[in-house]
C-alpha cells in the first residue's frame, strides 16, 4: 500500500466535513500555539532579564540580609523582609584592611510615594543610596551632581531624579534647584541621571534617588538595608573578594560557623545562574500548563476518530473483504489521525509564531529592549508533539476499526 494512498483519503474525509474539522483541530492548535507563545516569551524575558543584570557589571557583587543556599535566591530577593544587615556592615566592607580590593560600595533602600510638583503628581519608585552609588554603578548625570557623603549623614533633603521623573514632573522646566515633595517631604533637585532606559528589574529612568539615611530616617523609618553593591577593582578578583566580604560581614555579625551565616553574597556569574535557574523553572512550568490543552485537543481527535469508525464501517468491511488486513487498516485510521494533529500543529505553531512578534513589537514599543527569540527546536517539538498525539489518540479507534467482522460490516446499514 503506497504511503500517498491514505494521506489522499484522510485528506478528503478532512474536508467532506471542514466545520467539524476545523472544531476537532482547534484544541491542538490553541495547545501548540499556547507552547510555543511560552516558550518564546519566556526566553525573552529571561535575556533580557540576564542583559538587564549583566548591564550593571562584570565586577559588582552584591550582599543581600539573609541566609540562602548557594544555587537558590536569598529569602529578601523572594520578598521577605529581611533586616540582618545594616550600615556598619558596609562601613566594615569599604575598609582597605577588610576588603582590599573593594574600590566602592553603596546600600540600598526603596520605598514609593506620590511626588508632587506644582499641578503635576505622579506614584514614585524612590531608591536611598549611599554618596558611593554614582561610582558603582553604569549611570552618568545628564545635569547637576550626585550628593555627598556629608549630605548622606546630615539627613540633606536633596534628591537625585531619573530622566523620565524630570520630565513628567517638571515638563519644559529645568529641575535643578527646584523643590518637589515626596510622601509630602519636600526635596530639592540637585541633579538629573542621563537616560539609560528601562529593564525587567528596575527603570532607573522613573526612580528618585536620595541620600541613604534621609530615605532611612525621614521617609521609611528603618535601619536596616535591602541590599548593597560592592565595586570590586578587577573581576580577576571577585573570588578573593567575595571571600573577603562574607569573612568580613562574619566578623560583624559575629558568627563563627559559616553555616550560620544571616546574609547572601553574590557576584554577577552567580547572579546570572540563579537568574537562569529560576525563569527555566518557570518557563517550563507555564509550558507544561499550556500543554495540558493539548490532551484536551487529544481527547477530541479520539471522538472524532471514532465517529469516523462507526460511520466507514461499510467501508472497512469492504477492504477487509478484497484482502485489507488489520495492520492496513490500522494504518490507514493512525494516519488520518496524524494527518488531522500535525494540520493543527502546523496552524498553532504559524499562530504561535505570529502572536510572539506581535508581543515582541508590542513590548518593544513600550521602551523595553525586547529580544523576538523562538528556537528551531521549540518548532520541532511542537511538531513532534502533534504527531504523538496523533498516534496516541488515534490508536483505541484504529484497533478498534481493525477488529470490524467483514460480513457484520457488510450486513451493517
Amino acid at each position: 500500500m503506497k504511503l500517498s494512498s491514505p494521506i489522499k483519503i484522510s485528506y478528503k474525509n478532512l474536508m467532506a466535513a471542514k466545520f467539524r474539522s476545523f472544531l476537532t483541530i482547534l484544541g491542538i492548535i490553541i495547545g501548540i500555539a499556547s507552547v510555543i507563545i511560552v516558550m518564546a516569551i519566556g526566553a525573552s524575558a529571561q535575556q533580557l532579564i540576564i542583559a538587564q543584570v549583566s548591564g550593571v557589571g562584570s565586577n559588582l557583587v552584591g550582599v543581600l540580609p539573609g541566609a540562602s543556599d548557594e544555587k537558590g535566591p536569598p529569602a529578601s530577593a523572594l520578598g521577605i523582609v529581611t533586616t540582618t544587615l545594616k550600615q556598619p556592615d558596609l562601613d566594615a566592607v569599604l575598609l582597605k584592611k577588610n576588603v582590599p580590593n573593594a574600590v566602592a560600595a553603596s546600600g540600598y533602600v526603596s520605598g514609593i510615594g506620590t511626588a508632587r510638583y506644582k499641578n503635576n503628581s505622579r506614584q514614585n519608585n524612590f531608591q536611598g543610596v549611599s554618596a558611593d552609588f554614582i561610582n558603582v554603578e553604569k549611570n552618568d548625570l545628564g545635569s547637576g551632581r550626585f550628593f555627598t557623603s556629608e549630605e548622606n549623614s546630615g539627613l540633606a533633603r536633596v534628591a537625585v531624579l531619573g530622566a523620565t521623573t524630570a520630565k513628567e514632573l517638571f515638563e519644559t522646566e529645568d529641575p535643578i534647584g527646584k523643590m518637589f515633595s515626596l510622601k509630602d517631604v519636600n526635596f530639592t533637585v540637585i541633579g538629573v541621571l542621563a537616560p539609560k532606559g528601562g529593564s525587567a528589574v528596575s527603570n532607573p529612568d522613573e526612580l528618585v534617588y536620595m541620600p541613604l539615611l534621609t530615605a532611612q530616617k525621614i521617609l521609611l523609618g528603618i535601619d536596616y538595608l535591602n541590599f548593597m553593591r560592592v565595586k570590586i577593582d578587577n573581576p580577576e578578583n571577585i573570588t578573593r573578594a567575595v571571600a573577603d566580604i562574607k569573612y568580613t560581614i562574619r566578623v560583624q555579625h559575629r558568627i563563627k560557623n559559616p553555616s550560620d551565616d544571616d546574609f547572601s553574597v553574590r557576584d554577577t556569574a552567580q547572579a546570572l545562574n540563579v537568574i537562569t535557574n529560576i525563569t527555566n523553572v518557570l518557563k517550563y512550568f507555564l509550558a507544561g500548563i499550556a500543554a495540558i490543552s493539548l490532551l484536551v485537543g487529544g481527547v477530541g481527535i479520539m471522538n472524532i476518530m471514532l465517529i469516523s469508525v462507526t460511520q466507514r464501517i461499510r467501508e472497512v468491511g469492504l477492504r477487509k473483504a478484497v484482502g485489507a488486513r488489520n495492520r492496513h487498516i490500522i494504518t490507514q485510521f493512525l494516519i488520518e489521525s496524524v494527518f488531522i494533529t500535525l494540520v493543527g500543529g502546523i496552524i498553532g505553531i504559524i499562530f504561535g509564531i505570529l502572536i510572539s512578534l506581535l508581543a515582541a513589537v508590542i513590548i518593544n514599543a513600550l521602551g523595553y529592549d525586547w529580544e523576538f527569540l523562538i528556537s528551531f527546536s521549540s518548532i520541532i517539538i511542537a511538531t513532534l508533539v502533534s504527531v504523538l498525539i496523533g498516534l496516541l489518540f488515534g490508536l483505541y479507534p484504529a484497533k478498534k476499526a481493525a477488529k470490524i467482522s467483514p460480513m457484520e460490516a457488510l450486513r451493517y446499514e
